[in-house]
């Protein structure tokens, strides 16, 4: 009777693997942005606002807006953030982990 080999498990995690190809970073920076567009997107919700509404509360146009929601946009300033999380009532709060 033949016996098969169990595979081994590798120690390694998909955040090591990703490290090893180049690409946690941009993963982890595409996932923030991802995170914070939907924290937006639900107090945009919450508050009953529009993107042209909010565009204007931010002092923007709405297509710069929609760059905001787009997470292949690597581009969004720091200021941008902070007048999104302003035009919902809300604060950018960043931390070192």
């Amino acid at each position: 009777m033949e016996q098969h080999k169990k595979g081994s498990v590798s120690d390694e995690t998909f955040d090591d693997f990703l490290a090893e190809q180049g690409l946690l970073q941009s993963c982890e920076d595409h996932a923030i942005k991802e995170m914070f567009a939907e924290q937006i997107a639900v107090e945009m919700k919450e508050h009953g606002l529009t993107k042209s509404t909010m565009a204007k509360r931010m002092h923007t146009s709405r297509r710069q807006l929609d760059r905001l929601f787009d997470p292949a946009i690597q581009s969004v300033t720091l200021d941008t953030l902070r007048k999104a999380a302003n035009a919902v009532g809300r604060s950018l709060r960043i931390e070192l982990i």
